[in-house]
């Protein structure tokens, strides 16, 4: 009677070159890339006060779809729709605060997941906690770089950047990045940009 054989194989190894703000993943996922050499960047992640844009944004969005869904709930408790049924009334105010609950709590891992790099020839992008993404932009192919700053952003000291490709849908923008970080990265991958546009 023979025994049964084990995999004795190591698991691939996580992610390597990755700041301590950002979720690491297995070397063999699908979303994240090697470096391509020792000038590989490390994968950033974005500003932890985006939790709070996020969740702040959340909020108002949840009290405007609540308005949306909720008025008859208000109806009945002041008197109109006194006689129509809770079981009504009820279920879809209820499935909208689960849903926004739901999405705030995960916020804090999303924002974690959310997270760049810079190597010598390209700009990469990575996002998504349960579907994730990632986006290489070479810097051959960048246009120019958008650095945008609303009410709420300013507010943390945050903005927003938008890199900018021959073909607008493969633009990528990259949320909750310091102000100061925005500046440079738009100066830095806008020099990169240039230097490829003129090589080419």
């Amino acid at each position: 009677m023979t025994e049964p054989t084990t995999d004795h194989r190591p698991a691939a190894p996580l992610d390597t070159g990755v700041s301590e703000r950002v979720t690491p993943l297995r070397a063999d996922d699908p979303a994240t890339r090697p470096g391509s050499g020792a000038e590989s960047g490390q994968w950033q992640g974005i500003s932890r006060k985006y939790i709070a844009v996020s969740v702040i944004n959340d909020l108002i969005s949840l009290a405007f779809m609540l308005a949306i869904t909720g008025w008859p709930v208000l109806l009945k408790v002041l008197g109109p729709f006194a006689g129509a049924s809770w079981g009504w009334l009820l279920p879809w105010p209820l499935l909208v605060l689960a849903f926004y609950v739901i999405n705030m709590a995960l916020t804090p891992r999303r924002v974690r997941a959310h997270c760049y790099r810079e190597d010598p020839d390209e700009f990469l992008v990575r996002k998504g906690l349960i579907v994730r993404r990632l986006v290489v932009v070479p810097y051959g192919r960048m246009q120019y770089v958008d650095v945008n700053s609303g009410p709420l952003l300013r507010a943390f000291g945050l903005a927003e950047i938008t890199l900018h490709t021959a073909s607008p849908q493969t633009d990528t923008k990259l949320p909750g990045v310091t102000a100061a970080e925005a500046n440079r990265l738009r100066e830095h991958l806008t020099e990169r940009g240039e230097d490829r546009l003129i090589q080419l």
